[in-house]
């Protein structure tokens, strides 16, 4: 039922005027035959339902015209309709596809077609969700994972992220959007899988085949503003959009102005129909700043809520990307936060890039890419907690100390970060390949949840570049803006670096993107660093169960430091990092490099193993001096009992 303010309440949440139904908006099948609608359109005086067997509906349409059904709701069963037909709804000033369409096979401009999601033979019934805790996350954009970018291919390489100790894929937005390629995060039918990856059923047949290998996945998910091309939800009603606040890609979502109430309830709908249809796991919600509310509660807590009413017997996920930093999200409810499971830590990411590159132009001005930010960032997950942020000038960030360890999503690439640069070139380009596998430890082995962007795990060749298809005038906007965006960086400003920026539109930006899959062959020692270190993160038990406080850390040099972490029954583990040339150390005035009473430290791992590409490493010890390769990780082990990973003393 609805409320004064024309949102669906909790009380009869299934049932409109009597008729059954799953979701408050859409088409669905019911239990007996035919097909219900629903539809919000508050500002029309009828809506015609058009039916048709042919994807062409205007030549051959049925018309039902619906019946209100209170608060600008319409509605009605159709006893002929059945899954596989297309449809409209005709307004006032035209016809429309359904705002909640569960498939778009034209794309946004086309008809919505009738699915049936119970059609689906899901086989994960035992599966259990995903923890908060112990988690490896690998970013994925269907289109360039995979030659032929479609769920079916990529579900055909899930068995190599499981072999890679993977446990969760986070999946780029899919809601559809016009043209033949696009990250998503202009999506358009909120419900509707795009049409470019393949059907419903293709992209249920991923998720299940995900569970079935024991992995977990969410969906990222963009609530903060709709894309520019195919976007009718004004033609239902102006009020889905608001002009009281500011946002950065368009006109700011209506989540707490005037008849606010049905519009709350169409995203809190679609959080619930991807967990609910789709089973998965959890969400990423997309800048989250940009979602404004001064509601009593905000909406990003009702989605929370929602979400794990829609699956009540398996654990879901939530992360939040959210610039500014407010750690509030991730607290729980009962402590005035909004209930998110974790949140993305670009503060990681950008001492790690300074560290690593040199480099600290626009965004990434107040960073220097030190020991000691390193460690803080290890220790504390975000670097600015409150303190003033000269790029942005202001404050940025609030105390964030309370919160665990796998709160903090670290990453050392992620879509925009990659795609923020002259020619979206990978990290390990950008570095040498010392430094790139030394900062790939410190991240797979840290106490924050890692992530991994698709191909990072073999270095991939292929660059990761801003692709959009549009209409050539909104194209030719995408890529001024794109241009204007990316004058931040002042080598990138200059007219001969600027030239070489990939145009947006092409269809050769796009794919040049999509990855190699050969290249985990022909980089088979860096998949292999990849899969070592997220192994020992698995098995070792310092490394698996990390908890707050558990781990701190000492610089050594200029651009080393030492990592200690307290692992149960005294079995510790010392990450030495050094980015610069190699270290002797021989004044050992820290008590952080003192093994355990009665062991001593021995060489478990290092980033210099031949295996690995590397020149090799000493191990270390306790007496007399230690040297500590350049542009290398060791990981020191306390137990006597383990075997050195070399034999050569580090004893002078």
């Amino acid at each position: 039922m609805t409320d004064r303010a024309g949102a669906y309440t909790e009380e009869e949440p299934s049932l409109i005027q009597g008729r059954t139904r799953v979701f408050p908006i859409g088409a669905e099948a019911g239990p007996d035959a035919g097909i219900d609608f629903s539809v919000w359109a508050p500002n029309v005086r009828r809506v015609t339902l058009e039916l048709s067997e042919n994807v062409k509906v205007a030549a051959e349409a049925d018309s039902v015209e619906l019946e209100p059904t209170g608060n600008g709701y319409f509605g009605g069963t159709v006893k002929g309709g059945h899954p596989g037909m297309y449809y409209r709804f005709r307004l006032d000033q035209g016809a429309f596809p359904d705002p909640a369409s569960r498939f778009q096979p034209e794309g946004p401009h086309g008809p919505s077609q009738i699915i049936d999601p119970r059609l689906f033979a899901w086989t994960d019934q035992e599966w259990a969700g995903v923890s908060a805790v112990g988690q490896v996350i690998y970013e994925m954009h269907i289109g360039t994972f995979t030659p032929s970018g479609t769920w079916a291919a990529a579900a055909a390489e899930l068995p190599r992220l499981k072999d890679l100790e993977i446990t969760l894929i986070e999946m780029m937005p899919v809601a559809d959007f016009p043209g033949r390629f696009g990250w998503g995060y202009d999506g358009v039918n909120l419900f509707a899988p795009t049409r470019l990856y393949g059907t419903p059923e293709d992209l249920r047949g991923f998720v299940n085949q995900a569970h079935r290998l024991g992995l977990g996945v969410i969906l990222d998910v963009v609530y903060n503003h709709l894309g520019p091309d195919g976007n009718y939800l004004k033609n239902f009603s102006e009020d889905y959009f608001t002009d009281r606040y500011s946002n950065e890609w368009g006109q700011a979502i209506n989540f707490d102005g005037p008849n606010s109430g049905p519009v709350r309830e169409f995203f809190l709908t679609n959080a619930a129909y991807w967990i609910e249809e789709f089973h998965f796991d959890g969400l990423r919600l997309d800048a989250t700043q940009q979602m404004f509310d001064a509601s009593p509660t905000h909406i990003l807590a009702d989605l929370g809520q929602r979400v794990r009413q829609a699956a009540p017997h398996r654990r879901t996920y939530l992360v939040s990307e959210n610039e500014p930093q407010q750690a509030r999200l991730a607290r729980p409810l009962d402590l005035g936060g909004y209930g998110m499971n974790a949140l993305w830590n670009d503060d990681f990411h950008h001492s790690a890039k300074v560290a690593l590159t040199g480099r600290n132009e626009a965004y990434y001005s107040d960073y220097r890419g030190t020991p000691q930010e390193l460690i803080s960032a290890v220790k504390r997950g975000f670097l600015f907690q409150g303190q003033w942020f000269s790029w942005q000038k202001k404050r940025r960030g609030s105390p964030a100390f309370d919160l665990a360890p796998e709160q903090f999503v670290n990453f050392l690439q992620n879509h925009d970060q990659v795609a923020n640069s002259l020619g979206g070139l990978r990290l390990h380009r950008l570095t040498s390949p010392g430094r790139f596998r030394a900062m790939t430890a410190l991240l797979l082995l840290g106490p924050a949840t890692p992530m991994l962007f698709q191909g990072q795990e073999f270095a991939a060749s292929s660059p990761f570049l801003f692709f959009a298809d549009h209409n050539p005038e909104l194209a030719s906007l995408v890529a001024k803006g794109r241009r204007e965006f990316l004058s931040q960086f002042p080598s990138i400003a200059n007219q001969a670096s600027a030239s070489f920026l990939a145009t947006p539109h092409a269809e050769r930006t796009f794919l040049d993107c999509k990855l190699e899959l050969r290249e985990r062959e022909t980089n088979a020692e860096v998949y292999r660093l990849h899969r070592d270190l997220l192994k020992l993160r698995k098995d070792d038990p310092a490394f698996a169960s990390p908890r707050a406080r558990s781990v701190d850390g000492a610089v050594l040099a200029n651009e080393a430091f030492a990592l200690r972490f307290f692992g149960p029954a005294g079995e510790d583990r010392l990450l030495i990092v050094n980015l610069g040339v190699d270290l002797k150390l021989s004044q050992l005035a820290e008590p952080l490099l003192a093994p355990p009473e009665g062991k001593s430290w021995g060489l478990l791992w290092s980033s210099e193993s031949p295996i690995y590409g590397g020149s090799g490493a000493p191990s270390a010890e306790t007496d007399g001096v230690w040297r500590i390769p350049g542009h290398a990780t060791l990981v020191l082990s306390s137990n006597s009992g383990r075997p050195n990973a070399t034999g050569e003393s580090a004893r002078e």
